[in-house]
């Protein structure tokens, strides 16, 4: 199997793993707010509560992540599928588009979602196409009256009744 055909195996197997739908946010030196659509999320540790995502090396916005020190990480709520999608976008203002506040932690957080997690950034790591970041939690909070969005087959949604049916 040559390069081209391994990264499309690679591409088809990670497509079909089902996992939650983050949008990412921080600010330019400027203050500006910038945010991307990101489903590569893990938690790390407990204690300290750390977590991690990852940024391709082409996002316009890789220097505000890699060198702000600080993020907020949105899990996306089920009917939030359209935010979504213009976070993934190249929307040009992408915070026109919803409601959002600045922290104080000032970090643009997006109105709606299932969880926050504001983060300190702990480490960047490079590793290939990508930098692979680790935040210390800093601040978090839920709604836990919303479900998180789920992210299969290139298609976003609420997690559907059937998958809590006793079986």
């Amino acid at each position: 199997m040559n390069k081209e055909e391994k990264q499309q195996v690679f591409k088809d197997i990670m497509g079909n793993y089902p996992t939650g739908v983050t949008i990412i946010t921080t600010t330019t030196g400027e203050g500006i707010p910038v945010g991307l659509t990101v489903n590569s999320f893990a938690s790390v540790s407990l204690d300290p509560l750390m977590l991690l995502w990852s940024i391709d090396h082409r996002v316009s916005s890789l220097k505000e992540f890699t060198e702000g020190g600080k993020f907020a990480v949105h899990v996306l709520a089920g009917e939030q599928s359209e935010l979504c999608k213009t976070f993934a976008s190249k929307h040009e203002d992408r915070f026109g588009t919803c409601n959002w506040h600045q922290s104080e932690n000032n970090l643009p957080i997006i109105e709606g979602a299932f969880g926050v997690f504001e983060c300190k950034t702990f480490k960047a790591i490079e590793a290939g196409d990508h930098t692979i970041l680790i935040g210390e939690v800093v601040d978090l909070k839920v709604d836990s009256s919303k479900d998180p969005m789920l992210y299969h087959r290139r298609v976003f949604g609420s997690i559907p009744a059937e998958f809590y049916a006793v079986t």
